[in-house]
C-alpha cells in the first residue's frame, strides 16, 4: 500500500445532546468532520497512510481540527493555515419518523475561498498514488470548483489513480449559480473508481434510470467515461430513524457483485456513514483484495459507523475483523 491523498474541506459539526432540537437546551456537541477528512480519519485507523489537503484558519478551531485529524494518524502537513473562517455544519437527530435536519454555515470559509496558488499540486501528490475527493467540494462555489478540477487534472498528468465520490448536496448547490452536472462531469471523467448510484449516474447523463437499473446505470457510465473502471453504491430502505436496511454493489466493467441486504437497528448515527462505506471500499481494494471482499468491508464499516456518534468511523482492523465474524457477544 502506497500513501493516499484526500483533498476536501474540514468543518465543525455541531449537534444537540442526545435527540434533542436544535438549542433546545444550550448545549451543543462538536465533532471535526467533513467528507473527505471522515474517508482519511477512517483508512488512517485502519492502517493505511494518508495525507490531506486543505485549509482552515489560523486560530484554535482550525488547529483542533488539525490535531485531532493528527491523533488519528493523519499526516496533515498539507493543511494550510489562512483564511477567515471554519466552515461550520449543524446536525439535528431525528427520532422515530421524525428526520434528521442538516443546517449548513460554510460559506467562504477558509476552504471554499482558498485561491488556485493555495495549493503546490507538485508537492501534495508527490509519493502519492492515490486521490480522492467528492462532490462536496465543488458544490462550495466557483472556486472551490475549479480547484477541484484542477488537483483531478494534476493527478491524472502524473497517472495518479482517482477516487470520486459524488456526494451530492442539493442545499450546497442552490447557494450559487452552479452547473452540477457539467462539474460533476468534468471530475468523474479522470476517475477510476466512482462512488455513486443510479441517481447520482442520471445526474450526470441527464438519463433517468430507476433502482432495479443499476447494471444498466454503470454500463452507461462506463460508456461515457472511459477511465471509469469501477463503481460502488448503497441501497438504503428506511423503516424509521432507528431501523435501515443496508446493502452494497460494486460494478466493474465485466461484472459485478452485491452483498445480502444488513439491517441496521438501534442507530446511534447515520451522518458519516457514506464515508465510511468508501473507506471500507478503498481499505480492500488498496489491500489488493476483489470486489467482493471490498464491498463486505464497505457494508461492515457502514454499520460500525451508524453505532457510533460523530462524523468518522473511528475503528480498528480488529472492529472490522469481529463484525465480519459475526460476534456480538462482549468482547471480553
Amino acid at each position: 500500500m502506497g500513501t493516499l491523498l484526500a483533498f476536501g474541506e474540514i468543518m465543525l459539526r455541531l449537534s444537540p445532546p442526545g435527540r434533542e432540537l436544535l438549542l433546545q437546551t444550550p448545549k451543543l456537541d462538536v465533532w471535526v468532520a467533513g467528507a473527505e477528512a471522515n474517508v482519511a480519519t477512517a483508512l488512517a485507523r485502519l492502517g493505511h497512510d494518508v495525507r490531506f489537503a486543505s485549509q482552515v484558519p489560523d486560530n484554535d478551531l482550525g488547529r483542533s481540527a488539525i490535531a485531532t485529524l493528527r491523533g488519528h494518524g493523519v499526516d496533515t502537513r498539507g493543511i494550510a493555515l489562512g483564511g477567515a473562517r471554519m466552515g461550520l455544519y449543524f446536525v439535528t437527530s431525528g427520532a422515530g419518523m421524525r428526520a434528521t435536519e442538516v443546517i449548513y454555515d460554510r460559506a467562504h470559509s477558509a476552504f471554499a475561498d482558498a485561491p488556485a496558488s493555495a495549493w503546490d499540486w507538485d508537492a501534495l501528490l508527490d509519493g502519492v498514488d492515490g486521490l480522492h475527493l467528492s462532490g462536496i467540494t465543488p458544490a462550495l462555489g466557483a472556486v472551490a470548483a475549479q480547484n477541484a478540477i484542477a488537483a483531478v487534472e494534476a493527478a491524472a498528468a502524473r497517472n495518479i489513480p482517482i477516487s470520486f465520490d459524488g456526494n451530492y448536496r442539493a442545499k450546497l448547490w442552490e447557494r450559487w449559480d452552479g452547473d452540477p452536472r457539467g462539474l460533476l462531469t468534468q471530475l468523474v471523467a479522470r476517475a477510476s473508481l466512482f462512488f455513486g448510484n443510479h441517481r447520482d449516474i442520471a445526474l450526470l447523463l441527464g438519463t433517468p434510470f430507476e433502482a432495479g437499473d443499476a447494471r444498466a446505470a454503470a454500463e452507461a457510465a462506463f460508456a461515457a467515461f472511459p477511465t471509469l473502471q469501477t463503481i460502488a453504491s448503497t441501497a438504503r430502505t428506511v423503516e424509521n430513524v432507528d431501523l435501515h436496511y443496508l446493502s452494497a454493489r460494486i460494478d466493474t466493467r465485466e461484472t459485478w457483485v452485491e452483498t445480502p441486504q444488513v439491517t441496521l437497528a438501534g442507530i446511534v448515527d447515520r451522518i458519516g456513514g457514506g464515508d465510511a462505506f468508501a473507506a471500507g471500499v478503498l481499505h480492500a481494494l488498496r489491500r489488493g483484495q476483489g470486489i467482493a471482499a471490498a464491498a463486505e468491508a464497505g457494508v461492515a464499516l457502514t454499520a460500525l459507523k451508524h453505532s457510533l456518534p460523530g462524523d468518522a468511523a473511528l475503528f480498528r482492523q480488529a472492529d472490522l475483523d469481529a463484525y465480519l465474524a459475526g460476534g456480538l457477544d462482549v468482547r471480553r
